[in-house]
């Protein structure tokens, strides 16, 4: 058994750790953090884990660290590089759920985040832990930093044909759209039922922290400077993802070889399918489960094709993408406490 503790316990993906990571047979979870909720109960927080034996709420600097092994992250931006920075050499293994350690230029994530990266030295050893594509980095490694949930749904549907050479690099169009949950547990007007309900919008429009992201791994991947265009929305449910992807195909590659890449990337991955030809996957087919699901269809304009890729935010967008990321450091079987099945209806 592993001792981890959970920072940011209190929010919606130190929520979602909680629930897999009661589940998983060699973790054992020590302490939750929440600097604002410390003292309390976490039943009082979330009535749903009243059954589980869990400790209580307290602050980072109230934990015993003598005996942590794995440190689950899941604190707001900018807060998280300082904390790890502090606990990094007092753990084993440090699992990253904010943007601090994804962006790999400091410039870059100044820019994108408003704010300086403090700690450039602990920077240039995170692993970026989309699993799939990041296993032989993982083995071993010390800090991870795993993807946003925008650029997991997006990079899972795009990056099998990039590889390939089947995908051109310019003009990726990504169409996203995310549940509400996206957006934390906040108490904003703009979160309210009745501000978000019968509705969809667009935000970020043009200039979401989330594009840097996808363009770093595509450009990483293809080699060719990449640069996506990227519209993130808004819609009222709690969970869940989809992501449209319109690509160019390169020149005397079809729809088939696009398929076949994809089957071959995929088809004995325990979480990533490929839907049957013709069938567009939905996000009430994956919900609170760690699976993403992905079509892929000819455009109606030759030499285009259009993939759509579907993942529950909170899940494989967060934090069961890092249960399997330390799963994937300990060598352990990636699917070990995530085997829960997708809620239907």
């Amino acid at each position: 058994m592993k001792n981890a503790v959970i920072l940011g316990a209190s929010g919606y993906t130190g929520a979602e750790a909680v629930r897999l990571i009661t589940g998983h047979p060699k973790l054992r979870l020590t302490a939750l953090t929440g600097h604002s909720r410390a003292g309390e109960r976490y039943a009082d927080i979330y009535p749903s884990t009243a059954h589980l034996d869990l400790p209580d709420v307290v602050t980072a600097g109230d934990v015993d660290w003598a005996d942590v092994d794995v440190v689950f992250a899941c604190l707001p931006h900018g807060a998280s590089q300082d904390t790890i920075a502090t606990i990094a050499d007092k753990v084993d293994t440090v699992i990253d759920l904010s943007a601090d350690f994804r962006l790999r230029d400091p410039d870059l994530y100044a820019k994108t985040y408003g704010r300086s990266h403090d700690h450039q030295g602990l920077l240039g050893t995170a692993v970026y832990g989309l699993t799939e594509f990041a296993r032989h980095e993982l083995r071993g490694a010390k800090l991870v930093a795993c993807p946003g949930c925008y650029p997991t749904c997006s990079l899972l549907a795009l990056l099998p044909g990039i590889n390939a050479g089947l995908i051109s690099t310019d003009n990726i169009i990504i169409d996203a759209k995310s549940g509400v949950t996206g957006a934390g547990r906040k108490a904003l007007q703009s979160l309210a039922f009745s501000e978000l309900s019968d509705g969809a919008h667009a935000y970020g429009v043009g200039t979401h922290r989330h594009a840097p992201e996808i363009d770093q791994i595509l450009t990483r991947s293809s080699g060719k400077e990449t640069m996506v265009s990227f519209t993130p929305h808004l819609i009222p449910m709690n969970r869940g993802m989809i992501a449209t992807c319109y690509v160019t195909l390169t020149d005397g590659q079809s729809v088939d070889d696009l398929r076949a890449a994809y089957h071959a990337a995929y088809d004995d991955e325990p979480f990533v399918h490929i839907e049957a030809a013709g069938a567009a996957p939905q996000t009430r087919h994956i919900r609170a489960s760690n699976h993403c699901r992905i079509g892929i269809f000819a455009d109606r304009v030759p030499g285009r094709a259009i993939i759509i890729s579907v993942i529950d935010n909170l899940t494989k967008g967060s934090s069961g993408q890092a249960v399997q990321n330390y799963n994937a450091t300990q060598g352990w079987d990636e699917t070990l406490g995530l085997h829960v099945q997708p809620i239907f209806p």
